[in-house]
């Protein structure tokens, strides 16, 4: 299955220190530099969300998100898309949190719909909810949580 962003920003909600903005270029530009790699660009606003980019509300209640993540209506949109740099581009969100019946962090599962965990349990019980549930279904996602759920996880 091929990755689609939902634009729901939960990836980006704490990304705000991966990118930091050295200085103001233009209304809409700024020098930027990506902390991970230590590279330098260019963001420039994209043309269809300059409008959302205008309200700083966001950032200033939520300091640890990225600063350009701006609400659109019931979504959250990256700002600089075109410009975002490749660590971002490559990002596949996490979808599911999954933990032990004890809250311990067993796994989590992406937005490529992969299962990242050392847990021989949680990977057998994942692996038989995906021949028993298959991405076909539309609600394939909500029965697969209920499924790891029934199985005594807790999944977030």
């Amino acid at each position: 299955m091929t990755f689609t962003c939902r634009q729901c920003g939960t990836c980006c909600m704490y990304l705000g220190d991966y990118i930091v903005i050295d200085h103001q270029i233009g209304p809409f530009e700024f020098a930027c530099e990506s902390v991970s790699t230590g590279t330098g660009f260019v963001a420039r606003i994209d043309d269809d969300k300059r409008e959302i980019f205008r309200d700083h509300t966001f950032p200033e209640k939520y300091p640890h998100a990225c600063r350009f993540l701006r609400p659109d209506g019931s979504l959250l949109r990256c700002t600089i898309h075109r410009d975002s740099p490749a660590q971002c581009k490559f990002y596949r969100c996490v979808i599911m949190r999954v933990s032990d019946p004890g809250g311990n962090p067993v796994g989590t599962v992406t937005g490529t719909l992969n299962l990242h965990s050392e847990d021989p349990r949680l990977r057998a019980v994942w692996e038989a909810a995906e021949k028993t549930i298959p991405e076909s279904l539309s609600d394939f996602e909500e029965r697969r949580k209920q499924y790891l759920t029934g199985q005594g996880y807790q999944v977030t």
